[in-house]
């Protein structure tokens, strides 16, 4: 039976990423802040969810904790990091960037850092990262949530390249979702905005290809394209 752990799995993405492993038959692993989101989750299976709490932006006790969990499987084929924190900050307020960065560039960087490690450790293994569309350019609506997501993007590029020149079992898969509907969309003018099933299926079929990159919803491919030679002076007036 393979086992899986998802970083931020008590909601959205990682919630519903969490419910479909399980559907097929999946051991899996799931960490969050909320302890009544995690018991909730694993009393409806509890013979094949493991629970954590965890706060990745405690960095000093991360690895200890995601550390419990992988030795409480034993193994662990797929680790997806759902973890985020996103919010629209129009006046620049400080805290809300610190907050993001905190999160999105500091906290999940330890994570995918302490992953890629036990990865070498084990002999194997496929780390999958929730970036986002915003990884592309930067956004005026949300400064802090774009840049990190560029961040993460590169980092997971990095370490697929690291494992490449290194001959390593370790596969890398940065998913890259449009608008789907969670707590996480923010902000006006949204369109295509997917529901998490959908959105899920996609991620479930893509990570089962071993792609490097996955666009949630497929649509959004020509929306990521467009971005990229989109000139600066048009992108600016969107």
């Amino acid at each position: 039976m393979k086992k899986a752990i998802i970083i931020g799995g008590t909601s959205g993405i990682g919630r519903g990423l969490a419910e479909e492993l399980v559907k097929r038959n999946w051991i899996v692993g799931i960490t969050g802040r909320r302890k009544e989101l995690l018991h909730e989750i694993k009393s409806n299976s509890p013979n094949q969810i493991f629970t954590l709490e965890h706060d990745i932006t405690e960095l000093e006790s991360s690895d200890e904790k995601m550390n419990r969990l992988f030795n409480e499987l034993k193994t662990v084929d797929l680790v997806i990091v759902s973890s985020g924190q996103a919010d629209i900050n129009h006046k620049l307020d400080w805290a809300i960037e610190k907050k993001v960065i905190e999160v999105n560039i500091n906290g999940i960087a330890k994570v995918y850092e302490f992953i890629f490690s036990k990865f070498k450790e084990q002999g194997y293994g496929h780390l999958v990262g929730i970036s986002s569309i915003a990884a592309i350019r930067g956004n005026r609506h949300c400064p802090s949530y774009s840049a990190a997501k560029a961040f993460q993007s590169n980092y997971l590029e990095a370490l697929r390249g690291m494992s490449k020149k290194r001959n390593l079992k370790i596969k890398v898969t940065d998913v890259q979702p449009g608008f789907v509907d969670t707590a996480m969309a923010k902000g006006e003018g949204m369109f295509w905005v997917a529901p998490v099933d959908k959105a899920v299926r996609q991620i479930y079929a893509g990570i089962n290809k071993g792609k490097r990159k996955i666009y949630i919803t497929k649509r959004w491919r020509l929306i990521a394209w467009l971005m990229k030679i989109l000139p600066s002076w048009i992108y600016e007036k969107i």
